[in-house]
């Protein structure tokens, strides 16, 4: 079994599906990313896709289909992308072990990439059980 960048929940996937299926025929899935701005350093970036790039890592869950984006698969990896609902706003939130701080609108976040060796390690513990 491979290793994930990144797990959706349903609420994600389900979002996920209805935005691919709004968007046309040519919708394919979203494509997920990170970009330097914001009052912490960096924001998540969240795209149509039409085209998928060879150069993506893909994760499906439920049917759903999310691209990553190279640049952003060391600060991503062991995030679950979730889709909630309030009655301030709704979108996709991102659970972060790698993010260290966040602004006050939890708009743009700090990110630290992710330690590798440390994933390695917890990996193998969890095949050892």
């Amino acid at each position: 079994m491979g290793f994930a960048v990144m797990t959706m929940t349903e609420a994600a996937a389900s979002r996920v599906k209805a935005i691919v299926e709004n968007s046309g025929p040519d919708a394919r899935g979203l494509r997920v990313g990170i970009k330097k701005g914001g009052c912490a350093g960096m924001e998540y970036t969240i795209d149509l896709v039409t085209e998928p790039s060879a150069k993506d890592d893909l994760i499906e869950f439920q049917d759903a289909k999310v691209w990553i984006e190279p640049s952003a698969v060391l600060y991503l990896l062991g995030t679950q992308m979730d889709f909630e609902i309030t009655k301030m706003r709704s979108g996709f939130t991102f659970t972060n072990p790698n993010q260290t701080s966040a602004c006050g609108c939890g708009e743009s976040v700090e990110l630290k990439p992710a330690d590798l060796a440390v994933l390695a390690k917890q990996r193998q513990e969890a095949l050892s059980v």
